[in-house]
């Protein structure tokens, strides 16, 4: 398998269920500061211009988040990412995508690039809106984890979502509640969210 990921993109959150599963792949580094994802060698990779992008060799190129974290959760290697029982499978599903559509793409967005959203007008209210998105989200998310470890008791791939909404607030200087805060410590004691980290040349910590 190959992966083209961009250093502390939200396909860190792929990079490390491929770190997780103890196998062997390829990485494939694409700048999105330099805009290399609106090049046209990436283009014939994913069209759609972004990242993560799984080369699943026979299985083909599989795109979004949700889509590659559940195809890896039902190879043999990658059968600890997700329950069995559908119940399960459907909370991950549910998780993920408040995750990634709704706190990545409806907040963090706006906190990073406010002019895509120049209806809303001034770039600072943007900006605040993205903030109450991301607050709102990390709330929702502290209240799911309650007592568990994990958002659905066990490490999933539902981890690997909210993993990345919690890196970026802390870096962004986010207030995490006290149960997400817990939760992205006990991710960042993982070895699998380490070798990430280290691979990507991002901080440990």
């Amino acid at each position: 398998m190959k992966l083209y990921f961009s250093p502390g993109a939200c396909s860190m959150g792929i990079h490390l269920l491929l770190q997780e599963m103890d196998v062997d792949f390829e990485l494939a580094k694409v700048s999105l500061a330099n805009g290399e994802q609106k090049a046209p060698a990436f283009r014939s990779v994913n069209p759609k211009g972004k990242v993560p992008v799984l080369d699943a060799g026979a299985d083909g190129v599989i795109t979004e988040f949700p889509a590659i974290a559940f195809y890896l959760s039902t190879l043999p290697a990658g059968s600890k990412l997700l329950p069995r029982d559908p119940l399960s499978q459907v909370r991950a599903l549910e998780l993920m995508d408040y995750a990634i559509a709704t706190v990545h793409m409806r907040g963090f967005t706006r906190i990073a690039k406010p002019e895509q959203f120049s209806s809303d007008g001034d770039p600072q209210k943007v900006k605040a809106t993205g903030r109450q998105i991301v607050e709102q989200g990390l709330r929702e998310f502290d209240a799911r984890l309650g007592e568990k470890p994990y958002l659905l008791g066990d490490f999933s791939i539902a981890d690997a979502a909210l993993f990345i909404i919690e890196w970026w607030s802390r870096r962004a200087e986010i207030e995490l509640p006290d149960r997400t805060s817990a939760h992205l410590n006990r991710m960042l004691a993982r070895p699998a969210v380490k070798r990430m980290l280290e691979t990507e040349g991002l901080p440990v910590g």
